[in-house]
């Protein structure tokens, strides 16, 4: 569990799904519906200002009963976004993850973001791992 998560991300698609602070709330679900994924980026240029995910649409918005259409995303989504550098262990990314209840986590390298890990794609590596580990060792007691 030592890899960094420059090699997840490797595996995974490089478009980074973003949004803008000024964009509603209604164009937010949509586009998360539409994309099937959990959580957008709020981007301004390239400087990553906030992450918005489908349980602050629900906490934030749905449960004081807000108009979707009448609400940005700026006033939902979280801001000071905890960032990762791409060398940081898979490991270490879990541990955040673990301990701040976070579902995702982006990466970020010189100020440039360079993607986003979710605790889907941690446990997805962690299995594929275990699983070679795990035919590693059968190879081996088999002979």
């Amino acid at each position: 569990m030592q890899t960094p998560l420059s090699i997840l991300l490797k595996e995974k698609s490089s478009k980074v799904q973003t949004i803008t602070a000024n964009d509603t709330c209604y164009d937010c679900a949509a586009l998360l519906s539409q994309l099937g994924i959990g959580a957008l980026l709020v981007m301004e240029g390239d400087k990553v200002q906030g992450i918005i995910s489908e349980r602050d649409l629900i906490n934030k918005l749905v449960s004081k009963k807000l108009e979707p259409t009448q609400v940005t995303v700026s006033e939902v989504m979280t801001h000071n976004v905890l960032t990762v550098p791409s060398d940081t262990t898979v490991q270490k990314a879990m541990e955040i993850i673990t301990e701040k209840r976070f579902r995702h986590l982006p990466v970020v390298d010189n100020g440039k973001l360079v993607g986003i890990i979710s605790i889907g794609d941690i446990t997805r590596w962690i299995m594929l791992q275990q699983q070679q580990e795990i035919s590693a060792l059968t190879d081996y007691i088999h002979g």
